[in-house]
């Protein structure tokens, strides 16, 4: 991002003379397709004869006035600032300006729906881009009010954080005819990342709940007008009910704003944004075909998680980025617990463990891992850093400190946080203040071991026992990496299962729990001998530590036969956690958890534990196995899956997984022709609908097959002309395992920058589909010689979408590994940021090379 760069020093430096008290912004959004007009009047007072600069990034700046004064505009702009010299104890600044709309979900996005015809504006601000809609001291811990004054066309609905207002329609002697303008009220302090603005002819429907303080909040969902039959308001409204009965009882102070809307607007890049009073969310929430239940889960932790965060992170926000994981890692612990106790997902906690944990794990072991607090030195940083430790990791040793320090003096301490610091800004010292005096606990060492150090430890059992089975010693031993030594106190379960034929088949069944504090190389748990050894044996049952597990021996064995006998869901999955931590670190065989899993997961009950490890299958039989049965690997793995489906239970989530993740597995002529025949209803599976998204699904396991053309991917665009069926169709063209087709594909992401986001995303991950590795080689060059072009060219989200996402990562070759090194050396002055990237790319075939050595030994 040249020239729109800000750093930490230059952010305190601006803070240690400026205070920001208001802003009122005027936003036209009549002036066309490209840009629209916006105009600022920021008020904040300074050191007297200071200097410092604000932050925008416009086509035009026409006015800029400071303190009644004209200053130059092509004199004081430049580089994404506007120079600001000799400033007065109170200031007041002017700034008028054309900003340009974006297709990149970043600023102020603006699309067009294919099927209508109609335009829908949407802002995301997070981390840097308000300033790409009006002028802005763009860091957290400078807040301020926001008054926005918008004209937009007199049909539309437009939402910001305050109550949106009556309209007044311009009269049409005006020349503006069919204009409105809406005059919203000031908000609270606030910082400008959650600031926001809606626009467009979305539909609306409102509710409204009692806050615990008495006040009346207003509800709105608001979504696409040809998306709207699919928006089931109602359960949104249900779900959001719950998590502010929950919150508000827990947290002890009420909700912070005038009323709360949720909007679900198009091309958005994350799952949702936390702007104050009016949350944005994908649209992938909106379900216009059948999903699975782990995603309908994922929806409502979202719903719940952005609703935490009008606590944490809008009333009290951190200082500056390096404690974003403040912000995520709390919505994240605090989404989930709300979710188990206050909604009807009360396996929440397995989920987490399924999916956050194994994003945590996976980061945490990159070469870019950092600690929780991360230094980020600069805005380029930041991007980086929303990643597996600050969202995950994060959430996951949150969840390790409640029980460290109880679950009621966690919430007592979170409750006197808020009250002492709402509308303020803070550091993690703050927080772990309260903490340490609701529970007692001196919480120095634990901070210092758990977030200002990286690395996951990894736990394993020692178990000796007589000849009569029965325990005489019991210890738990603690290892680190050698990058990142750092023993860590665990607060965790050990859980003994035994197998029980009781019931007319095996069940392994939970006879004896205890909870210890671990800490050291070695911990003696002797409250633990004297019992009979158990049939399996598993540390960290209930998942309270963050830490990798090991299984002893016998434990092992009765789990790999046994996994899927397992009663407990959360129990399950840290098993299945731990077999792919193994077959990570290239400890066991990718083909032995080729086998663990066909064996057991028909049979696995929680969602989205069926499809991380679905996913994990995928990966481990398409870069983890030995090249030389890889082909093999990949039949054995779409076999399996298709037998899978047809014995599981008509019309069931399952079933719905594993015919989805047999279309992704095509290896076969044979293969292919079951999915094309699905797709055309020749071959039918009771229960399972072949609707608009499981069509575009099996057409797309087709395409990477060579199974189908262009012209068929056409005729389905034709036939779902929408913004999704857009997606779909470039993942489609793109996986077609042609050179032509890869050029194509190639071409349309980085010879021009007009696709917009969603399109690069599914474009890419077409590109990459294992089926076409054969072409994949030919890129090679190709991508490395791209990186800097698109590094500087192109904004943080298309950049970070194309760097990662075009990586051919699937050849997981010795060729691709030097080439990757060789950039890396070569490169060595390119922005950290990007090389962060490269180096995460670089880590990913490094573990599949050493996993295909292991898998080879077999």
């Amino acid at each position: 991002m040249p020239g729109e760069n800000l750093t930490r020093i230059e952010a305190q430096e601006r803070r240690a003379v400026i205070d920001t008290q208001s802003y009122e912004i005027s936003l036209d959004l009549t002036k066309g397709a490209e840009v629209f007009g916006s105009r600022s009047v920021v008020r904040f007072t300074a050191t007297p004869g200071a200097s410092t600069f604000i932050d925008l990034i416009a086509r035009d700046v026409r006015e800029i006035t400071l303190n009644g004064e004209q200053i130059d505009p092509s004199a004081a702009f430049g580089d994404s600032r506007i120079s600001l010299d000799d400033l007065q104890a109170e200031n007041v600044l002017i700034v008028d300006a054309d900003c340009l709309y974006t297709n990149t979900g970043e600023g102020l996005h603006r699309f067009v729906d294919p099927v209508d015809g109609e335009v829908y504006l949407y802002s995301q601000f997070e981390v840097p881009d308000s300033r790409r809609v009006f002028a802005v001291f763009e860091q957290p811990d400078l807040k301020a009010t926001f008054q926005f004054t918008v004209t937009a066309p007199s049909a539309w609905k437009v939402v910001s954080n305050s109550p949106t207002p009556e309209p007044i329609v311009h009269d049409a002697s005006s020349g503006s005819e069919g204009v409105a303008t809406w005059g919203f009220a000031p908000t609270p302090r606030i910082s400008s990342y959650i600031t926001a603005l809606v626009a467009g002819p979305y539909e609306a429907t409102f509710s409204e709940l009692t806050s615990a303080s008495g006040r009346v909040v207003p509800l709105g969902v608001y979504g696409r007008k040809s998306l709207w039959q699919h928006l089931d308001a109602d359960y949104i409204f249900d779900k959001t009910r719950q998590g502010f009965e929950y919150f508000e009882a827990k947290f002890g102070v009420p909700y912070p704003f005038e009323k709360y809307d949720q909007l679900f607007v198009p091309e958005f890049n994350a799952g949702a944004m936390e702007n104050a009073g009016a949350v944005t969310f994908t649209e992938s929430y909106v379900f216009r075909s059948k999903v699975t239940d782990a995603v309908k889960e994922r929806r409502v932790v979202t719903i719940l998680h952005e609703l935490a965060h009008m606590w944490f992170g809008d009333l009290v926000t951190m200082k500056w980025w390096n404690d974003l994981w403040l912000n995520e890692s709390f919505a994240e612990w605090a989404s989930t617990i709300a979710t188990a106790e206050a909604t009807e997902w009360k396996a929440a906690w397995t989920t987490f463990n399924a999916m956050e944990k194994t994003w945590a794990y996976r980061q945490d072991q990159l070469p870019s891992t950092h600690p929780i607090v991360a230094e980020i030195n600069d805005l380029e940083d930041v991007m980086v850093n929303f990643d597996g430790i600050t969202y995950a990791k994060g959430g996951s040793v949150l969840k390790q400190l409640t029980a460290w320090v109880g679950i009621d003096a966690f919430f007592a301490g979170v409750g006197q946080y808020f009250q002492k610091h709402a509308w303020g800004n803070t550091e993690l010292s703050d927080l772990l203040a309260e903490l340490e005096a609701t529970s007692g606990r001196d919480l120095t060492t634990w901070a210092k071991k758990w977030l200002e150090t990286a690395g996951v430890n990894t736990l394993a059992p020692v178990i000796v026992d007589d000849a009569a089975g029965v325990i005489t010693r019991f210890a738990v031993t603690q290892t680190a990496p050698a990058d990142y030594p750092t023993i860590r106190p665990h607060r965790l379960g050990i859980g003994f299962y035994t197998l029980d034929d009781s019931a007319g088949r095996s069940e392994l069944v939970r006879t004896h729990y205890v909870e210890v504090d671990v800490d050291g190389d070695r911990t003696e748990i002797p409250e633990l001998q004297g019992l009979e050894r158990p049939d399996m044996v598993l540390l960290n049952d209930n998942d309270l530590a963050y830490a990798k597990i090991r299984l002893d021996e016998r434990s092992l064995a009765t789990a790999i036969e046994h996994l899927s006998d397992i009663s407990d869901p959360l129990a399950r999955s840290l098993v299945w956690g731990a077999a792919w931590d193994q077959t990570r670190d290239a400890e066991t065989a990718a083909s032995d958890y080729i086998d663990l899993v066909l064996g057991n997961i028909g049979r696995e009950t929680e969602s989205t534990t069926v499809r991380t490890t679905l996913s994990q299958l995928q990966l481990a039989a398409n870069i983890y196995v030995a090249p030389e049965t890889r082909a093999a690997a990949r039949e054995k793995v779409a076999d399996g899956l298709w037998a899978l489906a047809h014995q599981a239970e008509p019309g069931s989530d399952s079933q719905l997984q594993l015919v989805t993740a047999f279309a992704n597995s095509i290896a076969t002529p044979e293969q292919a022709g079951i999915v094309g025949r699905l797709r055309a209803g020749e071959e039918t599976l009771p229960g399972l609908e072949i609707d608009a998204d499981l069509s575009w699904l099996l057409l797309t396991g087709l395409a990477a097959a060579g199974a189908t053309d262009a012209a068929a991917i056409d005729a389905a665009l034709a036939a779902d002309n929408t913004s999704k069926g857009a997606e779909f169709a470039a993942q489609a063209r793109a996986a077609l395992p042609t050179a032509e087709a890869k050029h194509a594909a190639w071409s349309s992401l980085i010879d021009n920058s007009d696709l917009p986001n969603t399109i690069v995303r599914a474009a890419a991950l077409g590109f990459v589909h294992p089926a076409g590795v054969e072409v994949l080689g030919a890129f090679i060059p190709k991508y490395f010689e791209m990186l800097l072009p698109i590094w500087e060219e192109r904004t943080y989200q298309i950049a970070d979408y194309l760097i990662v996402g075009l990586y051919p990562r699937s050849l997981a070759s010795v060729e691709l590994r030097d080439a990757t090194r060789a950039w890396l050396a070569e490169n060595q002055d390119a922005a950290p940021a990007l090389r962060r990237l490269v180096h995460e790319n670089l880590a990913d075939v490094e573990r599949a090379l050493a996993a295909q050595s292991r898998d080879a030994e077999d």
